[in-house]
Parts: C-alpha cells; sequence; structure tokens
C-alpha cells in the first residue's frame, strides 16, 4: 500500500508540473513535454525489461529507436515509382541474394565441423558474394538516388497509415537484436554494452548515408501521422463552432466584428494545436498503460521471477537447469522491440525523419539516466524518470533564466558576468541532471521508486 502511495504522490507532483508550465508559458509546450515524456517513458521501460529484469547492459539504444524511426518512413510514405523502375528490381535481388549468404552460410556451418577449410569457405563466399551485390545493387542506387534528388531520391514506402510502423519498428528492432545477441550476449557485460554502442553507431551511420533507402541526411519530411492536421481542423465547421461555444464569455465582450472575427481565428489556431496534441497524447498514454499493465504482470509471474534469479545469480540459475543464454536472448529481444516501437512513434508524432538528430547523449545515455533516477526493476520507476528527466531537460533553460535574472537583478544589464551567465544558459542543463543524478545515487541510490520484491505466500 505504500508503494502504491509513493506511485500515486511522484505522478501527481509531475502532473502539477506539467500545469504549471501550461498556465506560466503555454498549454501547446506543456502538451510537447507530456508528449515526449510518454515516448521517453517508452523506451526507458525497455531498457528496464533488460538491465532491471536481466542486467543486460544495452548501450544501443540509439540503434534501436533508428530502426523504429526508418520503420515509419517505409510503411508511411509513398512508393516513389520513377525510383522503383529504375532499380527497385535490382535492389530486391540484392536483398534476396543478402538473405541467400546467410542462409548458406548457416548451412556451412551446420554440415561441416569447425575448422581453418570452413572459416577459408566461409570467407570465399562472402567475398564472391559481396563482389556480386556490389555489382547489381551499385548501378541501381545511383539510378534511384538521382531521380529528382532534391525531393526524392529514395524508393519511398508502402504508404499505409503510420500507425502501423509502431509494429513493424518494433519487428525490426526485434530482428536485429537477435542477430545482436546471437553474436554478443556472451560477452561480458562490459564488452557487451561498447558492443552494442558501436554496433547502433553502424546502424545509425547506414541510415544516414543510404539515400537510396531513407534520404539520408537529406530527411524526409511530411510524413503521415494518426492525429488530424491543425488546417484540417480550422477550416472544421463543427471545429469552429466548439471553440465559439467554448469562449463564448470572451467573443461576448467583443462588440467589433472585426476584432471579433480576428480574435477567433487566432483561438481556433490555438486550439488546433492543443487538439492535435492532446490526439498524442491520447495514443501515446494507451500505449504506456498497455505496457505497463502487461510488464508488471511479467515481472511478477513466474517467468519474471526466473529473470531476476537469472540477473542475481547466473550460476545457481544454471544448477537448477536454467538456459540463461536463451532467456537474456528473449529478454534482449523483447526490451529492443520496445524501443524499437518507441522510435516509431517518436518520427510520428515530429512528422519527419532526420538521422542526424540520432546522438548516443539524446537517445542512449538520456534513457539511462531516466530508468537509474526512477529506480531500477521498477516498471513505475521508469515512468516516473522518463517524466522527471525529460521535464528537467526541456524546463532546465527557462527555469536557470529565470533564476539568473533574480540573482542579478542588482546588475547592470552590460555586466559581462551577467552576460556570460544568460548565454550560457543552454548548458545549465547539464549542471542540473548532473547534480540531480548525484544526489539521486547520494541518497536515493536505489531510485526514487525502489525495486520491491512480492513474498509469495504459500
Amino acid at each position: 500500500m505504500r508503494e502504491n502511495e509513493n506511485v500515486i504522490l511522484s505522478f501527481a507532483i509531475m502532473a502539477v508540473l506539467i500545469v504549471f508550465v501550461g498556465v506560466l508559458q503555454s498549454w501547446g509546450v506543456a502538451l510537447s513535454i507530456l508528449n515526449l515524456c510518454l515516448i521517453s517513458a517508452v523506451m526507458s521501460i525497455g531498457v528496464n525489461i533488460q538491465w532491471g529484469y536481466a542486467g543486460l547492459i544495452n548501450f544501443g539504444v540509439m540503434g534501436f529507436t533508428a530502426l523504429g524511426g526508418l520503420a515509419a518512413v517505409l510503411v508511411s510514405v509513398n512508393p516513389v515509382r520513377e525510383a522503383w523502375s529504375v532499380g527497385g528490381i535490382e535492389i530486391l535481388v540484392s536483398i534476396g541474394l543478402v538473405l541467400l549468404l546467410v542462409f548458406t552460410i548457416k548451412v556451412i556451418s551446420k554440415k561441416i565441423e569447425q575448422s581453418k577449410k570452413r572459416n577459408i569457405l566461409i570467407g570465399i563466399i562472402i567475398g564472391l558474394f559481396i563482389i556480386l551485390i556490389r555489382t547489381i545493387s551499385g548501378p541501381a542506387i545511383e539510378a534511384i538516388e538521382s531521380v529528382n534528388p532534391a525531393t526524392q531520391g529514395f524508393l519511398g514506402g508502402l504508404g499505409l497509415p503510420i500507425i502501423f510502423s509502431w509494429i513493424v519498428g518494433g519487428l525490426f528492432a526485434a530482428l536485429v537484436a537477435f542477430v545482436i545477441g546471437k553474436v554478443a550476449l556472451g560477452l561480458r557485460s562490459d564488452y557487451l554494452a561498447i558492443a552494442t554502442l558501436l554496433i547502433s553507431g553502424i546502424i545509425v551511420s547506414i541510415v544516414k548515408h543510404e539515400d537510396w533507402l531513407s534520404r539520408g541526411v537529406k530527411n524526409v519530411i511530411g510524413m503521415k501521422r494518426p492525429a488530424p492536421y491543425e488546417i484540417d481542423l480550422q477550416q472544421a465547421e463543427w471545429f469552429i463552432n466548439l471553440v465559439t461555444f467554448l469562449n463564448s464569455s470572451k467573443l461576448n465582450l467583443i462588440n467589433d466584428v472585426i476584432k471579433k472575427e480576428k480574435f477567433l481565428n487566432q483561438l481556433v489556431m490555438d486550439a488546433s494545436t492543443i487538439f492535435v496534441k492532446l490526439c498524442f497524447a491520447g495514443l501515446f498514454s494507451t500505449v504506456v498503460i498497455i505496457l505497463l499493465i502487461l510488464t508488471q504482470k511479467a515481472l511478477y509471474s513466474p517467468w519474471g521471477r526466473m529473470m531476476r534469479a537469472i540477473r542475481d545469480n547466473e550460476e545457481a540459475a544454471k544448477a537448477m537447469g536454467k538456459n540463461v543464454v536463451k532467456q537474456h536472448l528473449n529478454i534482449f529481444i523483447i526490451g529492443s522491440s520496445i524501443i524499437g516501437m518507441a522510435g516509431a512513434m517518436l518520427v510520428t508524432y515530429d512528422g519527419l525523419f532526420t538521422p542526424v538528430s540520432y546522438q548516443p547523449l539524446r537517445y542512449t545515455f538520456l534513457i539511462w539516466i531516466m530508468v537509474i533516477i526512477g529506480g531500477t526493476g521498477n516498471n513505475y520507476g521508469s515512468v516516473l524518470g522518463a517524466f522527471i528527466v525529460w521535464f528537467l531537460w526541456i524546463e532546465a533553460a527557462p527555469i536557470s533564466l529565470f533564476l539568473i535574472n533574480i540573482l542579478t537583478s542588482n546588475f547592470d544589464h552590460s555586466n559581462e558576468f551577467k552576460k556570460h551567465l544568460i548565454n550560457s544558459v543552454p548548458y545549465f542543463r547539464f549542471i542540473i541532471m548532473g547534480i540531480g543524478l548525484l544526489f539521486i545515487m547520494r541518497y536515493r541510490p536505489k531510485g526514487l521508486l525502489p525495486e520491491k520484491i512480492k513474498i509469495q505466500k504459500i
């Protein structure tokens, strides 16, 4: 009961802070913070499943997030028919050859015992396939990227509703996590962390430079979204009538018809932005709630108890007959798929795909800070950490500027020290995040909402 009180109180405080932002700044900013907090919460749940449940260090969050963003492009963007006509078949053939190469290597590995000859054979086959794939795909890629490069220059996607990309993003991330897990999960924890970080860098590098696939650094803009567009709402009669009804008391105070019309137009524009963000908030909240329900049930299920037993003592779990490597692979795939889904959600909300924005600080280490501050092994703690960290990340600059203006109110505007502090405001977020993390680690080393182990009654 005490734990539930702490959870309710913590989220109530966060809700009050977001409301304060809406009152003091704007409701558009407040809802933007809320939506990004919800997306970050999905990412932190994925990391918490891997680290909190099984003790796996995954520093490749950035790569799985990028895969989710790529899924949004491949699912929702309309296909570029001219690009498909000049090189689409060759690309499909090249993909087929890659799959054939993987299958061939797997068959050879099973049929021929480990030896120097087998390694040489596999090396020769890989070299021949690379030459063949490059010969087929090279001219096709050049032809595709030359098709109206200013606005297209890639194959496009399937033209489906973008919400399907949330599932596809999870599947992409799960597939890559399976491959990574097969290769890297046998490594020691520190080597696993380095391996996942480097592999995520490779993934992001591919997304940045393969223009035929994702337009690379040229970005993909104007993507579809599951919420209505503001311009459509501003022209919808039902929405205008709704805004008029909600603001009738303010409108009745204005006698001038022209001024009233201008004021109503401004209200409609502001309300359309808020309405769209509320729609996103509803969708993202639904995902977070579903994930919380499922992860909580999994945490206290026999499977969850087994994973915690493996996390706490692998040798004892092996002695009990548990397949530790298999379970690590399973949970690595599950956590990564959730991160991939969050990546697709983020691109859906932004409406654009920008590969250069995928940086380790934002999409790996900041997510880890959320999990650590919230409470490792506690799903509610991960969500709370996402809200706290992202709220501070966005509001650190306004809060710092407000405090600087108060503390230096007696200083002249030309004072060099005051000017230096004001110019340094963007960097105060790093100071605040660092100090906050130090305080949490010192006074709440297990996080704000520590892991709670329920003792089963016999």
